[in-house]
């Protein structure tokens, strides 16, 4: 059940009304620590873009359900779920949209990160300063976004 703010399942759902503005980029954050995660929205709202918050893989599988997104920045570990489930639903639903994969841990620190997952664009620390990920956004999303649609296939009959 939904409450008064949004809340439901850990997603931080937005309230859209007729008078909603139209932001430069849809950005979802899914990051466990929800005052990191609430630091990275309030800087890149700044910029003027629609942020939504998941704390899980479940939530961020249930924003992805609810709205397109042009960025995602995604805690490679996260405390339920898993960050490589998220960037592949991702890949899948939003082909152009990239993927920030932010760590405090070494492990992938050699890149293979870029291989594992293809719409990977940085990879950072979570220590990184807001203001730096909030240039990253600007920078990768901008250049996801002028990027042409893929074509859709017609299914092959089985």
């Amino acid at each position: 059940m939904m409450n008064r703010t949004g809340a439901l399942f850990g997603f931080e759902m937005r309230v859209t009304a007729n008078n909603r503005q139209e932001h430069d980029m849809k950005v979802l954050i899914v990051e466990s620590d929800p005052n990191l995660g609430l630091i990275w929205k309030r800087h890149l709202k700044r910029f003027g873009h629609a942020v939504d918050l998941a704390y899980s893989q479940d939530g961020a599988v249930l924003a992805l359900q609810k709205i397109a997104v042009d960025m995602v920045i995604l805690n490679l570990v996260l405390d339920h779920g898993s960050a490589f489930a998220v960037s592949d639903i991702v890949s899948y639903r939003y082909p152009k949209a990239k993927v920030i994969f932010v760590t405090d841990t070494s492990f992938f620190s050699d890149g293979s990160i870029f291989k594992l997952a293809p719409n990977a664009c940085a990879f950072l620390r979570t220590q990184t300063p807001p203001e730096d990920l909030a240039a990253m956004v600007e920078h990768f999303g901008s250049a996801a976004m002028m990027q042409p649609t893929p074509a859709k296939h017609a299914p092959v009959p089985i």
